[in-house]
């Protein structure tokens, strides 16, 4: 059975500081997820906060021939492939209250999403 990922590369709302971002993504968006995943059948999910470190984004940017700003964070959403599409009229109850926070604290035209298939390469230790 493959594994499915969804991928979303966030940046904040304008006008929201960083700190604002991150305390409403861990400390409301969250929750919100957590309740919803069986609906949605999510299998995992994860947030990758970018590091406050100016100094290195520099450097990968210039690495990168001056590569965009980084992104804020990434949320990581696992799913099983013969769950998709599953949960009905829920599920998309459930992703429409989804949708409708992230635009809380989200920048969502400027915020990039998809959907793979994970190959594990190096098997983790974790």
């Amino acid at each position: 059975m493959a594994i499915i990922k969804l991928t979303y590369c966030l940046r904040r709302k304008p006008g929201m500081t960083w700190d604002e971002f991150s305390d409403y993504w861990r400390n409301v968006h969250a929750p919100l997820v957590a309740e919803r995943a069986a609906v949605l059948g999510v299998k995992r999910y994860q947030q990758v906060r970018t590091l406050r470190d100016p100094e290195m984004h520099a450097r990968l940017q210039a690495r990168n021939g001056g590569a965009p700003e980084p992104f804020d964070g990434i949320a990581e959403l696992w799913y099983d492939s013969n769950e998709r599409g599953r949960g009905g009229e829920a599920a998309v109850t459930a992703a429409r209250e989804l949708l409708e926070d992230e635009r809380n604290f989200i920048d969502l035209p400027n915020s990039p999403m998809w959907y793979g298939e994970e190959w594990e390469v190096v098997p983790g230790t974790r």
